[in-house]
């Protein structure tokens, strides 16, 4: 790694989202937002959402969690030991308006992120602050329907702009909408992304039956999430200069999966879609050129977005973010050919790719595309860019010897910050690295806890049960050497 230096300051993390680890779902004020009706489920077994609200003596993943709420002293102590210079985390908006259109913001919320920022800066790590991570409060569902419709943009500012003003100081990094662009999703990015809920129990799943949804809610649900992060952007700069918001995109390299020309048209179109659609938005202020043949595709209301895109073009151009930042963890493969095997994944799938390994998930491994995947992207905007969430969810066991040993994650980590190297030293302006799920968490699309990311195990199984106590695995030291030697020193004997 010696050609491949990590420029000064990098900023070394871990990554995680309140819905999925914060727990305290109705503690001191707190309302219930989206995920706190999303049942338990396992890779075989869809999650359920209960639109009408919380079912008694039904197991809800969110509403524990890990518990962070009560234990957040000792896992940022943690985090501390490991070295991290930066720790992503969500505020849920739930916990500050509990009905999300509130005259008052409840103290008790707006006091505990404080703590939780202020434990943060005792360690000297900076706070990756996601406005929006897969939340929103069920009471706004309930009231106006989700982001489609228009009164949403405003209430949600309103958020914004009391978060920047009350942790102006104690946090410089934001970012807006987590995975912005799983929006576009049917079912799936309409409950997570939009708040849109089905009017009945649906299985969430990544392709299952989404007859209930609506594409120009969708669309609409979407634009107005941008038009509200550009306000954001502007009023964050507005409060405090030294303010850095970014998007954040769920990033996915597509391959064709052969040479056919088909084949490779049909990757760049996947690359467009999944990626630079509501990257070119945040980044340039304005929709891809291909944005109407897209529209005409999904089934959406054409005139409808280009009025929306007309109504809010100077907004849009005034709230460009100052850095864009993904998630990534598999590459895809696609094809026009029928007789291809399809492949596991998180949103984005598609066919297997016979030169890559999997994860027990059927994730397929591949660091070389998140090489791809930076370039490309900060070859297309050249702005500074940041991998918010990138880990491997497998089964960890304690051995005989008392310790979790899991070289599988260090083994997958270090050869993706191999690939990270390479990416600076071709010219990518690569600010940071926060792991995904840096202490075990609830799976969001499974809702499982036996999916673990963890460089820390937390005692807890899929239904519930545990002490959660907290241990060390293996991949804990190895990750805080990485941090002491800002990536000079990636090795494991």
């Amino acid at each position: 790694m010696a050609d491949y230096k990590f420029p000064e300051g990098f900023l070394w993390g871990g990554a995680t989202a309140a819905n999925q680890f914060e727990g305290g779902y109705d503690a001191d004020g707190k309302g219930l937002s989206v995920p706190d009706i999303i049942m338990g489920g396992t890779v075989d077994t869809p999650r359920v959402v209960t639109p009408k609200g919380v079912r008694p003596n039904t197991y809800y993943p969110s509403h524990e969690a890990i518990d962070f709420y009560h234990h957040y002293k000792e896992d940022i102590a943690l985090f501390g030991e490991m070295g991290f210079k930066c720790f992503r985390l969500s505020i849920q908006m739930s916990r500050i308006f509990p009905n999300g259109d509130d005259a008052t913001p409840c103290q008790a919320g707006i006091d505990f992120y404080r703590s939780v920022f202020e434990e943060c800066h005792k360690y000297g790590i900076e706070p990756l602050v996601t406005l929006s991570h897969y939340e929103f409060p069920l009471a706004l569902s309930h009231k106006y329907g989700g982001w489609d419709n228009d009164a949403i943009i405003d209430i949600w500012v309103r958020y914004a702009d009391l978060c920047f003003r009350e942790y102006k100081g104690l946090v410089k990094y934001w970012l807006t909408f987590n995975e912005i662009n799983c929006g576009m999703t049917p079912g799936f990015g309409d409950i997570y992304g939009l708040g849109i809920l089905p009017p009945d129990d649906w299985a969430l799943s990544f392709g299952g039956d989404s007859d209930w949804v609506d594409v120009n809610r969708t669309f609409k649900g979407l634009h107005n999430q941008f038009v509200a992060s550009a306000k954001a952007v502007q009023i964050a700069h507005a409060i405090d200069p030294e303010n850095m918001v970014g998007c954040m995109i769920a990033g996915n390299a597509t391959y064709p999966f052969t040479c056919d020309p088909a084949d490779v048209i049909k990757a760049q179109k996947a690359t467009r879609e999944n990626n630079f659609y509501c990257g070119d938005v945040h980044v340039r202020g304005e929709y891809p050129a291909w944005a109407k043949a897209l529209w005409i595709e999904r089934g959406v209301d054409v005139e409808m977005m280009e009025d929306l895109a007309d109504r809010d073009e100077e907004t849009l151009l005034d709230g460009v973010v100052d850095f864009y930042s993904f998630s990534y963890y598999m590459s895809g493969a696609t094809t026009t050919h029928a007789d291809a095997a399809a492949a596991a994944g998180n949103v984005f799938s598609g066919v297997k790719n016979p030169y890559l390994e999997a994860s027990d998930w059927g994730w397929q491994i591949d660091p070389q595309g998140l090489r791809w995947y930076l370039e490309e992207v900060y070859d297309r905007y050249q702005i500074p860019l940041m991998i918010v969430e990138n880990g491997l969810g497998a089964v960890d066991e304690k051995a005989e010897d008392g310790i979790f040993h899991d070289p599988y994650r260090i083994d997958y980590m270090k050869k993706h910050i191999e690939e990270m190297g390479h990416a600076i030293y071709d010219g990518v302006d690569l600010m940071g690295y926060t792991m995904w799920g840096c202490i075990d968490l609830v799976s969001a699309s499974t809702g499982e806890m036996k999916k673990r990311y963890g460089f820390i195990y937390v005692d807890k199984d899929n239904d519930g049960n545990g002490d959660l106590h907290r241990e060390k695995k293996e991949s804990f030291d190895w990750y805080k050497k990485v941090c002491e030697t800002n990536g000079a020193d990636i090795s494991w004997e």
